[in-house]
């Protein structure tokens, strides 16, 4: 698993990231194809407008009529010369044929802005509103140009001044990218999916080898904590079975009394063992009824005096709080304070200090324990309420127990409708605070 898993974790990253290169390449390439296919349909409504434009419909002032009017230039010009676009064509009349031709070619919804210059040095020009405005501006605005020319064979065909057509798309990249936006939605969208199922099976990969430590950790401290009891029960039986120890009453009721003694304990750990598969089926009943929480809390206590007065340690209680009226069971709420002052004794250093003290905080009844112990560090204290976790103290089997007892704890105080908050510096000691709802 150890080998396997940098391997697992290598590939899919691996993968991963090839999909998301690859994914850029083809939005790239999807661009660019866009891009150039709107250039096409541009031009070739251009084409279509141009057509239109220069179309052979005869000169703007008929000949005959009224020329006596004109100028002589203007005669000439008339007789020998096309009539121009500029010349046969409004601003407003061109906007409207290259419109239809934008509309023919897949681009309705495109804006423009156009031109119709003359080639020659009068200058003459048609031009729209805001054409010379984005003109300038050619760093984000593509300007398409085509010439204007007679049909092949009509008679002004080689009479003609030379026009050109400009058709400027204002933001022609930015229009391109809004006509793909549901395809990169849609490939941003799967490539988050993808993202994401691979983060889910990494944790989901850390998670199946943090259980399998924690549970290689519960079968060593499973086998030593029923090991010493059978060793010292396999040690006392060959001591009954001695023939001067048979004479001896004394002796005989002594290993017995150890027998006993290894057996009770064996079985309180089957008992904690149960009692954590139990919780894990939710199948625990609690039996809550109107409780008086100082007389469980001095119960805990007598319990624990025992331990506190063998390794020569202090436990103070100051129960203050006025009111400790709840709904509590009494056997999972005494063994609950145990449990924490069990803790605090077996993770204590010399010269044990414990201190338990209640109070009332708007309408809760808080219980705080605290010890002068070893501590824990960051990681310890986000962990120590997960179920198997115990803190490393150097020895794995200097501190008894599989780890069930904190998690008990705070199955019991949220069955309780409680909250429990731990602090701790390392080496100072910790700090257990306990609120419970009280009876309204």
């Amino acid at each position: 698993m150890k080998r396997i898993f940098p391997i697992i974790t290598v590939l899919i990253l691996l993968s991963l990231l090839g999909l998301i290169f690859f994914q850029f390449l083809w939005i790239k390439s999807a661009r660019d194809t866009k891009d150039k296919q709107v250039d096409d349909n541009i031009v070739q409504a251009m084409g279509e407008a141009a057509q239109v434009l220069t179309m052979d419909n005869g000169p703007v002032i008929p000949m005959g009529q009224k020329n006596d009017l004109l100028f002589p230039g203007d005669k000439l010009q008339l007789q020998y010369f096309k009539p121009s676009v500029i010349q046969r064509f409004s601003a407003d009349e061109i906007n409207e044929i290259i419109r239809k031709a934008f509309n023919k070619n897949n681009l309705r919804n495109i804006p423009f802005e156009f031109a119709v210059t003359v080639n020659s040095l009068n200058g003459k020009q048609v031009l729209s509103e805001n054409f010379y405005k984005l003109y300038v501006d050619s760093a984000n605005n593509r300007n398409h140009v085509i010439p204007l020319e007679p049909p092949s064979g009509s008679s002004f065909e080689n009479l003609v001044r030379e026009e050109l057509l400009s058709v400027i798309v204002p933001q022609q990249k930015t229009i391109v990218w809004k006509e793909m936006f549901w395809f990169i939605i849609g490939a941003i969208l799967f490539t988050f999916i993808i993202t994401t199922a691979f983060f889910i099976t990494i944790r989901t990969l850390l998670k199946q080898k943090k259980l399998s430590e924690i549970k290689s950790d519960f079968i060593n401290n499973m086998t030593h904590e029923f090991k010493t009891p059978l060793a010292t029960i396999s040690l006392a039986v060959d001591a009954i079975k001695n023939e001067k120890v048979k004479n001896d009453s004394e002796k005989m009721n002594y290993f017995i009394g150890i027998i006993k003694e290894e057996n009770r304990r064996m079985n309180k750990q089957v008992e904690t063992i149960l009692q954590a598969a139990l919780l894990d089926k939710q199948e625990v009943q609690l039996n809550l009824k109107k409780t008086h929480a100082h007389d469980l809390i001095v119960s805990a206590v007598n319990n624990i005096n025992l331990q506190v007065e063998e390794k020569h340690g202090l436990l103070e209680v100051h129960l203050e709080a006025e009111n400790d009226l709840m709904m509590a069971d009494e056997v999972h709420f005494t063994n609950l304070i145990n449990n924490l002052l069990d803790n605090a004794v077996k993770y204590s250093k010399e010269n044990l200090q414990i201190k338990l003290s209640t109070e009332n905080n708007i309408q809760r009844f808080k219980i705080i324990i605290e010890d002068n112990g070893i501590g824990m560090n960051k990681e310890t204290l986000n962990r120590i309420f997960e179920k198997f976790y115990r803190a490393h103290t150097g020895n794995v089997h200097n501190v008894k127990g599989f780890g069930l007892g904190l998690s008990y704890v705070k199955t019991m105080v949220h069955a309780h409708q409680g909250t429990i908050k731990a602090e701790s510096i390392v080496g100072k000691g910790s700090i257990f605070i306990l609120s419970f709802p009280l009876v309204k």
